[in-house]
């Protein structure tokens, strides 16, 4: 193994270590039962030439006694296989689980950017395979080394033996680990490929999962799965490429072996001949022979394993500790309840070099008020309540959030005080109470239903069999849109933050649906900092003000009576829905 390689082994088991130390009992145990088979593997082939010479000599009371021996050794082998695979069970479940929790938390804090970037791909397939490879290697790591020490102890004691047997075994272990070495180069440099391939597929399923109803109705089904089987066929072929490698020198590896088996036994004729060789020592090298040769595999599948945990480590530790995905940044300003005061200054922000939604704006919010946000499509403001939500961050100028620069104030300052409902507010896969509680485990059931009536939704739940119990299938199916629009409105509010904002939530909604969205939204004024981004301007007439977003500038803002009186752009605006 070349030194770059050995140094960022030990690195990786160094950051592997913390994740799996909490687990070091049940990993020294498989160890330990790792150790026992092992011995006994290695026990077992001389008990039997023993055995052999015993039927051949007529030794049959010495027969009797090996046969009891060997019974007992199988026994013992077969209670320590069954505590390794219990051992090896657990150990496994629990490491895995920590590095997938670890995992996820670092994915969590990832800036948003990158998530746009990347595939969820990337991320499920190192969640789900990379720390369970982690996990299994650990354990078959000492295993293998184990096996590997026995195979040089094996070696070693025939060296002891007879020096011409041992240097046989010495150059035919030479030659085979020589092939074997160029196999494994090969072979790693397509693994690294099929991994990516993988990453991209798993995306390509999670899509056609998510968007299943999507492709229904678009019918879609047949151009989709013909784009699913490209891509599969894609990782298929470098997986096929990959056993196609191993099949080739597992091939010529075989033929070897066999020709270096005859060898094997016309060297021990002759050298029985030569009385340089007795008969049993022939027959006890010739029992351990594989073991011998199983060296070489020992020793490259160690090898192997070195190279597939160097693999998945560096996958996983690039989320975990590595700076190639870029995390979220905040202060140490810590705040517990904010009062609703914010202000943007002079803020401009890039989504790449060329493309600016943000130019230099500037306007003031002041606590407990609701504040409207009116402009075409793409101008920017949902981008504000993404740079006011520190999902991205201001390039230039600064956001202050109770008079405080928010990139001073600490994650929770700012996420514990503000929510966003959205136009699709996503709904998990629980229950109606398990998606309440997520962002507030300590809430009562008094305080739940409250604020379900404040969003004008308890009611709909009690018509339902389960009621809080009743289970919302994934992204909310079982909902309307305004029913979910207002299980959102009842998570910000059990989450008690200060400042709400609705993020278009009621512009794909029917009037009906719209009428009880706003009639929830009027429930809170006057208790809430409320911002508002609406295509319908007759949703938010009676805001306190409404500030105009054009092509990422704050052109006007003022009342709703102000803007009709003095802003042209606006009150055609105004006009032109109450012609519709």
């Amino acid at each position: 193994m070349k030194n770059n390689n050995y140094k960022e082994t030990i690195q990786n088991f160094k950051k592997s270590w913390k994740y799996i130390k909490n687990q070091k009992g049940k990993l020294f145990l498989c160890l330990f039962f790792s150790l026992m088979l092992t011995l006994i593997s290695v026990i077992v082939p001389l008990m039997s030439a023993k055995v052999i010479m015993s039927i051949t000599n007529s030794e049959f009371k010495t027969l009797l006694i090996l046969g009891g021996l060997v019974m007992g050794i199988e026994i013992t082998r077969n209670i320590s296989r069954y505590f390794y695979n219990s051992m090896f069970g657990k150990y496994m479940m629990e490491i895995v689980l920590e590095l997938q929790c670890a995992l996820a938390s670092e994915t969590l804090s990832l800036e948003v950017e990158e998530l746009d970037k990347k595939s969820s791909g990337v991320f499920i397939d190192r969640l789900n395979n990379d720390t369970r490879e982690i996990a299994n290697i650990f354990t078959e790591f000492g295993g293998s080394i184990i096996d590997l020490l026995a195979s040089i102890g094996i070696l070693i004691a025939i060296y002891f033996t007879n020096k011409i047997m041992f240097l046989y075994f010495l150059i035919t272990c030479i030659l085979l680990f020589i092939i074997e070495k160029i196999r494994m180069k090969k072979y790693f440099e397509m693994d690294k490929k099929r991994r990516k391939l993988n990453e991209k597929n798993t995306g390509l399923i999670g899509e056609l999962i998510r968007g299943i109803r999507d492709i229904k109705v678009l019918n879609a089904g047949v151009p989709f799965l013909d784009l699913t089987r490209k891509k599969l066929t894609e990782s298929k072929k470098e997986t096929y490429n990959m056993e196609v490698i191993n099949y080739k020198y597992n091939f010529w590896i075989g033929n070897i072996r066999d020709l270096f088996a005859l060898a094997f036994i016309v060297l021990g004729v002759l050298l029985v001949k030569n009385n340089t060789l007795t008969i049993a020592s022939f027959i006890v090298i010739y029992m351990y022979q594989d073991r011998v040769q199983g060296m070489l595999r020992y020793f490259t599948y160690v090898i192997e394993l070195t190279k597939k945990f160097n693999v998945s480590a560096n996958r996983i530790f690039e989320i975990i500790e590595d700076d190639v995905f870029k995390k979220e940044t905040y202060g140490n300003i810590e705040i517990k309840n904010i009062e609703g005061n914010f202000e943007f200054k002079n803020v401009n922000f890039f989504y790449n070099e060329e493309n600016q939604i943000l130019k230099n704006i500037s306007f003031k919010v002041e606590a407990n008020k609701t504040v409207a946000f009116v402009g075409k499509s793409g101008g920017g403001k949902s981008t504000i309540f993404s740079l006011l939500n520190k999902l991205y961050t201001v390039n230039d100028g600064e956001i202050l959030l109770d008079g405080i620069n928010i990139n001073n104030l600490t994650k929770d300052s700012i996420r514990n005080n503000m929510s966003i409902i959205t136009q699709s507010p996503y709904i998990f896969n629980f229950s109606i109470k398990e998606n309440l509680k997520i962002v507030n485990p300590s809430i009562t059931d008094e305080e739940m239903i409250e604020a379900c009536k404040t969003a004008c939704l308890h009611d709909f739940i009690e018509t339902l069999k389960d009621k809080y119990d009743t289970q919302v299938g994934e992204g909310g199916l079982t909902l309307s849109g305004g029913q979910r629009q207002r299980l959102a409105i009842a998570r910000a509010l059990i989450k008690k933050t200060e400042i709400i904002l609705f993020d278009e939530a009621t512009s794909a909604l029917d009037n009906e649906t719209q009428k009880e969205i706003g009639q929830a939204i009027h429930n809170m004024k006057g208790n809430y900092t409320i911002l508002i981004i609406a295509h319908r301007l007759s949703t938010v007439i009676d805001s306190d003000k409404i500030i105009i977003i054009e092509d990422g500038t704050v052109i006007d803002s003022g009342t709703h009576n102000e803007l009709i009186k003095n802003n042209l752009e606006y009150k055609k605006l105004y006009n032109t829905e109450l012609d519709i």
